[in-house]
C-alpha cells in the first residue's frame, strides 16, 4: 500500500510531532477493519493519539482510503481544536476521495515531484 499526505497535512504532521510510524499505524488499522468513522466514499476518520497521551486527546485524522492501494492523509485535528468536522466537510472529502482514489500513478507522479503529496517511505 502506498500512503500519502498532502501539502497542508505535512505541515500539521511536523507541527504537532507526529511521525509516519503513527499514520502508518492508523492506515494498518483502518485496513484490518478497525477504524473509527467509516464516513463513505472513501473518506475514513482514524484516531491518532498524542506522543505521551492516549488516543481520547489525542488527534482525527481524515483520510481518503482504497483498501491495499493508497491512502491520502488531507486533513488532521487535535480534539481539543474541535468536536468534529461538520456535514459539508464531508461532503467535501467524499468529492476530494473520488478524484484522488481514481488517479492513475502517471498523473501522480508529477503531484510528488511538485511537492503537492509527499509519500510515507
Amino acid at each position: 500500500m502506498r500512503i500519502f499526505k498532502n501539502k497542508w497535512f505535512s505541515r500539521f504532521a511536523r507541527k504537532e510531532g507526529m511521525s509516519d510510524d503513527a499514520l502508518r499505524e492508523a492506515t494498518e488499522q483502518i485496513e484490518a477493519g478497525n477504524c473509527d468513522a467509516d464516513l463513505g466514499a472513501g473518506v475514513f476518520k482514524q484516531r491518532v493519539a498524542r506522543a505521551g497521551g492516549g488516543r481520547s486527546g489525542g488527534y482525527r485524522l481524515i483520510l481518503c482510503f482504497k483498501a491495499g492501494e493508497r491512502a491520502f492523509f488531507v486533513y488532521g485535528f487535535a480534539k481539543s481544536d474541535r468536536a468534529n468536522i461538520d456535514l459539508n466537510e464531508t461532503r467535501g472529502f467524499r468529492k476530494l476521495a473520488k478524484i484522488l482514489l481514481a488517479i492513475t500513478d502517471e498523473q501522480l507522479e508529477p503531484m510528488l515531484k511538485n511537492g503537492d503529496f509527499d509519500e510515507l517511505p
